[in-house]
């Protein structure tokens, strides 16, 4: 109740113009929740039943409630590298692989609750529980006692960061530039911030998630791309970008050439067809994927141009340079 107040009493004190409570309120919070909620749906039927077909519904459920909050790289899913717990990727060593392998021959003692968070982030959180449940070839033990520990503690992690925006760090962005907040000292830092937040992704969409997979023309790579087990390549970038878009509109309602270039860039996700990027192998495969990254390249340099002076962004401001 406290914070529905403080929440109401700061949006009734600002101007009609989205601002971050608004992002707060109808974006961060209930995706955050969702988040949590999927995650314990998953722990819960996973420990009731841990066969690989019966969890693969909840599994998909609680990846995309996760790939709806993915781009939020502050605050308390930064704090103890619980962001890359949850999602161990690109992983080009294969170290996840053999974490679980070890994990699945090793001490069951190093399963429980009070262990399996020491264990290697290469083999928990969603990458590692894909494995599991869409394995390339036949596992060497039973998975069930990983699959249970695994799903345990991904609820553990979501919880936990969900917890914390409700029980301290809305107030911290709440409060920003009041006497005491150290963490964002101006209410232009927040909008700063969120305003990382949405080229930070973009800039992850077209690096990572489409330019892993496509390689060069003369050599795509394919296998590279991204949750391919699961078959939620393509999947990822198109709720990614659906998610980039939605925050925006909290953010600000004048932007239009931003979310022009987001409608642009996800019709053409919608309308690819190709699952996993297996596609990008072929010629005319390889365009499609390719003019989706040029559409998101476009989108970053918009968002640069239109977004970023509406937010009162400082020029010369660099999304990597983080929060």
């Amino acid at each position: 109740m406290l914070l529905r107040s403080l929440l109401l009493s700061l949006c009734l004190a600002t101007p009609a113009l989205a601002d971050f409570e608004q992002t707060l309120s109808d974006h961060i919070l209930p995706s955050y929740a969702a988040f949590a909620a999927s995650t314990q749906a998953l722990s819960d039927a996973a420990a009731k039943d841990c066969k690989a077909d019966g969890l693969k519904p909840a599994f998909n459920t609680a990846y995309d409630a996760w790939v709806a909050v993915q781009h939020l790289r502050f605050g308390p899913a930064e704090a103890d590298g619980l962001s890359v717990a949850i999602a161990f990727w690109p992983d080009p060593k294969g170290s996840g692989a053999k974490s679980q392998r070890a994990l699945l021959l090793g001490d069951p003692a190093q399963l429980t609750p009070e262990h399996f968070p020491d264990q290697s982030v290469a083999a928990r959180g969603l990458t590692g529980l894909e494995r599991l449940l869409y394995p390339a070839e036949p596992l060497p033990a039973d998975p069930c006692a990983l699959i249970q520990a695994t799903t345990l503690d991904l609820a553990r992690m979501a919880k936990i960061i969900n917890d914390t925006w409700i029980n301290t760090y809305s107030k911290t962005v709440l409060t920003a530039g009041d006497l005491g907040n150290t963490t964002f000292q101006t209410r232009p830092e927040v909008r700063q911030t969120l305003f990382t937040q949405v080229v930070a992704a973009l800039e992850f969409d077209k690096d990572q998630r489409l330019g892993r997979p496509l390689g060069t023309f003369d050599k795509p790579r394919p296998e590279r791309a991204e949750a391919i087990a699961s078959g939620r390549s393509q999947r990822n970038v198109l709720l990614s970008l659906q998610t980039l878009r939605a925050m925006v509109v909290t953010m600000t309602p004048d932007a239009p050439l931003t979310l022009a270039g987001f409608d642009r860039a996800i019709k053409l996700a919608e309308t690819l067809d190709d699952p996993t990027f297996a596609g990008v192998a072929t010629p005319q495969g390889h365009l499609k994927v390719e003019i989706l990254q040029q559409a998101v390249s476009a989108l970053i340099d918009t968002v640069m141009a239109e977004l970023g002076p509406e937010l009162d962004v400082g020029v010369g401001f660099n999304a990597a340079d983080g929060d």
